[in-house]
């Protein structure tokens, strides 16, 4: 049985869910609390970060990696598009919500309201909250002029350019971050996306002492 070490509303891990759901690859999850850095799971990883994929005798980390991998021993669906320019942009895009949108918008909202509480680190800074909630609204408007071009984010089919940016924007949908009246076309992309059957299981994730949002698991929203 493959096994993933993950935590609920973090973005990769949810990045690498969707990978494997959408490649029909059967996995069990294992909630890790990864920030309590337990022997055990820095066993398996010693940089001490979600997610951890056990297949076999395989023990994996870094969820770009870990996906990369995924796309390259089960090819069907292709989550990379078969051209060297087409698998340049998309895998830009994932080092975008990887890198830029997570530091400059998960941390500061989802990191803020989330995880400071279930870590116990404190309260919400508030400035924070204030610098993430006026980055979104900069991706956000650099995502909808990628589908006033496209079909999909990197291009005409659906890539792990979307998973990326769809796993973030998940985190932050949990706690009604995100504006998705701001750019009609954003919102259909993740209507379409969010209506997959890969999605179903992330859709059904809860962290106790937070409610998501009345939305966040409509698929008419």
């Amino acid at each position: 049985m493959n096994t993933l070490y993950h935590y609920p509303l973090s973005p990769f891990c949810r990045k690498v869910r969707l990978c494997l759901a959408e490649k029909k690859i059967e996995v069990g999850l294992v909630e890790e609390r990864y920030w309590e850095q337990d022997p055990d799971f820095l066993r398996r990883n010693p940089a001490g970060k979600v997610p951890v994929l056990k297949m076999g005798s395989r023990t994996m980390s870094d969820s770009a990696a870990i996906c990369e991998y995924l796309d390259e021993t089960h090819p069907t669906p292709p989550l990379l598009p078969s051209g060297a320019e087409g698998r340049y942009e998309a895998r830009r895009l994932v080092g975008w919500f990887d890198d830029k949108f997570y530091h400059e918008v998960t941390t500061k909202l989802t990191g803020e309201r989330v995880y400071r509480k279930v870590m116990g680190t404190g309260y919400p800074d508030s400035t924070n909250v204030k610098a993430g909630a006026r980055a979104i609204k900069y991706h956000l408007d650099y995502m909808a002029r990628l589908l006033d071009e496209r079909r999909w984010l990197a291009g005409n089919d659906m890539t792990m350019a979307d998973f990326a940016a769809a796993a973030q924007l998940s985190c932050l949908d949990y706690t009604s971050d995100v504006d998705w009246n701001r750019h009609e076309v954003l919102k259909d992309w993740y209507a379409k996306i969010k209506s997959r059957p890969a999605f179903r299981s992330i859709l059904a994730d809860e962290v106790p002492g937070f409610t998501p949002a009345a939305h966040y698991a409509d698929l008419d929203f």
